[in-house]
């Protein structure tokens, strides 16, 4: 042993590689207490890539199963702390997908425990960050969407909705089937510039098949929350906002709803916006979609009759975006693009 047990809310711990082995074996003792102690040892071993490599492969994974369905909730708890350290790697989250561990973890999404449930929800976000994770999860997609309704933690919400984005990029009928557009609406007013900007985002992908854009036309209440987005301080916020009107436009019905909304103007002055050139280069990132989007969006809008009639009357600011030498190579063709279409005689 490591030496004597100064921390009594940890186990004592083997030197080297059976550092590992013993702390699982530990967990198979009688006693909560010894259960919580193996585990918080655990929790602290597997920051290191050796350590989680180990517990990864060794074939310990197994034994949490068992853990899952423990009487004290901390146990619960840790037990879901642990499998989050675990899949903070992609052979974690590999081996967790490769296991029998998804069905009984996702029974904790209604554990009486918060912390086993936020816990379990980080666990199901690494997950989604694969697309074989993203895949799996699927199914459950009709849950997660009722757990938006429930879950009030800020923290949850915004992994219920960043595991939205990601299964919905993959296949974003499980979640229109769920009435994810409505639920989704909800979020996009919330006071929080980043559960607002997660929102939009999973807004996004459900809005890229042609049901998602009819939905997002049907809703009352979305389109004209989205516009009023594309006004929001944070620029992340803006872009995906824009994303799904640009997705919407597409339709007929989306073109003319956004036009009643009087989307144009708002869209013209986002493309008239300065900004400095001190601007750290992920910032820069956000603004490219924001006006790539835009621009799409405009360029769509244009096929509408009164929507060129409109753009028509812009045509100096586009012409003088699209010749600007400072302006980015991808924005310039983008803002072409829009100029061909908006000035195109049958």
């Amino acid at each position: 042993m490591a030496g004597a047990l100064t921390d009594p809310t940890r186990a004592p711990v083997a030197f080297g590689r059976r550092a590992v082995p013993q702390l699982f074996g530990e967990l198979q003792r009688a006693g909560a207490a010894a259960r919580l102690r193996a585990l918080t040892s655990l929790c602290d071993l597997v920051h290191e890539p050796e350590r989680l490599y180990q517990a990864v492969t060794g074939g310990f994974l197994k034994q949490l199963k068992v853990l899952f369905r423990d009487e004290d909730p901390s146990v619960r708890a840790k037990t879901c702390e642990l499998l989050h350290l675990l899949t903070s790697h992609s052979i974690g989250v590999q081996a967790v997908l490769a296991s029998s561990l998804l069905p009984p973890l996702c029974q904790l999404l209604d554990d009486s425990s918060f912390s086993c449930r936020r816990n379990v929800h980080r666990v199901l976000n690494h997950l989604a960050l694969l697309p074989a994770g993203a895949e799996a999860l699927l199914s459950l997609v009709p849950k997660l969407m009722l757990k938006l309704t429930k879950e009030e933690d800020e923290e949850v919400q915004l992994l219920l909705l960043s595991t939205h984005t990601h299964c919905s990029r993959l296949d974003a009928l499980p979640g229109l089937a769920s009435d994810g557009v409505s639920l989704l609406g909800r979020k996009l007013s919330h006071r929080s510039s980043i559960i607002r900007r997660e929102a939009a985002a999973a807004m996004m992908a459900l809005s890229v098949p042609m049901d998602g854009k009819r939905q997002v036309c049907e809703d009352a209440e979305v389109l004209p929350v989205l516009v009023g987005l594309l006004r929001d301080k944070d620029v992340e916020v803006q872009a995906n906002a824009a994303g799904v009107i640009m997705n919407t436009v597409i339709i007929t019905t989306g073109k003319q709803r956004c036009l009643d909304l009087d989307v144009l103007p708002v869209l013209l002055g986002l493309l008239s916006e300065k900004h400095g050139d001190d601007d750290e280069e992920e910032m820069k990132k956000r603004r490219k979609a924001l006006i790539m989007y835009v621009l799409r969006a405009l360029t769509s809008l244009a096929e509408a009759p009164n929507g060129r009639r409109l753009l028509l009357e812009q045509l100096p600011l586009l012409e003088k975006k699209a010749e600007a030498a400072e302006e980015d190579q991808d924005i310039r063709r983008a803002t072409q693009t829009a100029i061909q279409v908006i000035t195109w005689t049958p």
